[in-house]
């Protein structure tokens, strides 16, 4: 029953490859407790209890509550698949609630920080295809698995534009400006094509496609030597690209389609950086507000 479940994911849900394993990843964890508490693999069976049952133990293994979450929310799926199909009658998740937590705020980088990369750090010596994905991450706001899986035809240099395939298989556009246009015409230069056919546009030394891990740790190092901030990951320049459009004054609902967000809520999180900024605009041109008092 799990293969199906994929196979729907794949062919249906139409999710990529690496959410796929995602999925399948938590299913066999609780595929392997069920095994051993329950001596069965026959996971259908499952129970609200047993669910119940997982979800202590992972606690009790000290597994982070938005990674158990996560887990849970693919039972969920995996449950209403087999409700879709009808396999069962009754999900075991279904009165099963998520764990709560505070969400780690996110810092992003701030434009000065930015301003230093691309002044000092880029200026005095860098690897251009470093150089690339720092400053794609951050002038597109792309996600890290979006930028490895970018294919050489989706990068167009005459009209300045990638095309993004996103979660679900989503196609958006992206504009993109001049200076990173001839950044990227650099890098085409060095750039070592695959031997059996190119397909990826960011390719490694070997000319293979990127993995996300080297680009973790690309944008790891050059973000460590601006900042002392803990977070400096490819998703904080994500942020910062969202925080930073914004402030200059980009509409919410245009960045939420550059962003590939399904919904206006998820693009409305990068709005809240801004609070400050967003009292100083009311202060300053609000008829009824204080010229004395601030917010």
């Amino acid at each position: 029953m799990l293969d199906k479940f994929l196979e729907y994911l794949q062919f249906e849900k139409r999710y990529s490859p690496h959410t796929i394993t995602s999925y399948k990843k938590d299913l066999e964890d609780f595929s392997h407790f069920y095994l051993k508490t329950e001596s069965s693999e026959d996971i259908s069976k499952a129970d609200k209890k047993v669910i119940r049952n997982f979800i202590v133990e992972l606690s009790e293994n000290n597994i982070a509550k938005r990674s158990i979450n996560r887990k849970l929310s693919s039972l969920r799926s995996f449950y209403h698949f087999l409700l879709k199909i009808g396999e069962i009658k009754v999900s075991p998740t279904e009165t099963v609630s998520s764990l709560k937590f505070y969400a780690e705020k996110q810092i992003p980088m701030s434009k000065e920080e930015m301003q230093v990369l691309n002044d000092q750090v880029f200026e005095e010596k860098h690897n251009i295809l470093e150089k690339c994905i720092m400053e794609v991450l951050y002038q597109t706001g792309i996600r890290k698995a979006e930028l490895c899986g970018l294919i050489f035809e989706n990068v167009d240099l005459g009209r300045n534009d990638l095309k993004i395939v996103g979660k679900g298989n989503k196609e958006r556009y992206i504009p993109i400006s001049e200076d990173l246009a001839n950044l990227l015409r650099s890098y085409l230069e060095i750039r070592k094509p695959q031997t059996e056919h190119e397909l990826y546009f960011f390719v490694s030394k070997k000319g293979k496609k990127l993995n996300e891990k080297f680009v973790y740790v690309v944008v790891n190092k050059y973000l460590s030597l601006i900042t002392t901030k803990e977070k400096r990951s490819p998703h904080i320049l994500r942020h910062s690209f969202a925080t930073h459009v914004l402030d200059n004054g980009a509409e919410i609902s245009k960045v939420k389609k550059i962003l590939g967000h399904s919904s206006l809520a998820s693009t409305q999180v990068y709005t809240n950086a801004n609070i400050e900024q967003l009292k100083k605009v009311f202060n300053q041109a609000h008829p009824r507000a204080s010229k004395k008092e601030e917010l």
